[in-house]
């Protein structure tokens, strides 16, 4: 596979038994994502977004097809092979954030450094350039509850890229946000794209999110109706 070559998926198939019979929540898809794409799926609840989102984070298995990420083949490894390949090549947003509320801003951040066995010092230094990266050095030793939601927002940002992962996965992560904070955490991600070539899928339907983005695939039903290009993005240029 090429190098450039982030996601390469061919006719995937995803059901879902429901009673006696299956649910189709994804058919026939055809996607290829090349390095530093900064790409948005997007369609109404049900279409099949946040399915295909967790297919390609290894956190779900197609029925048919084939899956490559990051020059590892998803339907030919094993769950704890997808569970190394997160860890140490991808990183995740949430919309709920997903912080440890016992934990500060900078334990959060560091919780991919010590699965990934890094060395202390170096973890010290990659989680404060990481906080620094989403503006919130003055946080670091807060716990979320002390927290506004863009603030637990650009944590959950820091601890994504502390690893300084290829790919980063972000589900609805400006949902439970206002506008300043929505569009202040998308500045932040296409900085990061710019800057360190990040890959990033986002499955949203938020407009907000859609003036930036330079690639978005528009899915219904689980199919992908239309695949489009932006060359120049309303925001984040």
């Amino acid at each position: 596979m090429e190098k450039s070559l982030v996601i390469t998926i061919k006719n995937l198939v995803k059901s879902f038994p429901v009673g006696g019979d299956f649910f189709i929540a994804l058919k026939d898809i055809d996607l290829i994502l090349k390095t530093g794409e900064f790409t948005g799926l997007i369609g109404p609840s049900g279409s099949g977004k946040t399915t295909l989102l967790n297919i390609i984070g290894g956190l779900d298995s197609p029925s048919e097809g084939q899956v490559n990420v990051l020059d590892h083949s998803l339907d030919n490894i094993s769950h704890n092979q997808r569970a190394i390949l997160r860890r140490e090549f991808m990183g995740f947003i949430f919309q709920s954030y997903n912080l440890l509320p016992v934990y500060t801003v900078f334990e959060n951040v560091e919780l991919p450094l010590i699965l990934n066995k890094i060395d202390p010092k170096k973890r010290q230094k990659r989680v404060k350039e990481a906080v620094e990266w989403v503006g919130l050095s003055d946080k670091i030793n807060s716990r979320p509850a002390m927290l506004s939601g863009g603030e637990c927002q650009r944590t959950a940002i820091a601890r994504a890229i502390v690893h300084k992962p290829a790919l980063i996965l972000a589900d609805e992560p400006t949902a439970n946000l206002d506008a300043e904070n929505s569009h202040h955490i998308m500045k932040i991600m296409v900085r990061l794209n710019k800057e360190l070539s990040t890959s990033f899928v986002f499955a949203t339907h938020d407009e907000k999110i859609m003036g930036y983005l330079r690639r978005i695939i528009h899915l219904e039903d689980g199919k992908i109706v239309e695949d489009k290009k932006i060359d120049n993005p309303k925001f984040g240029k």
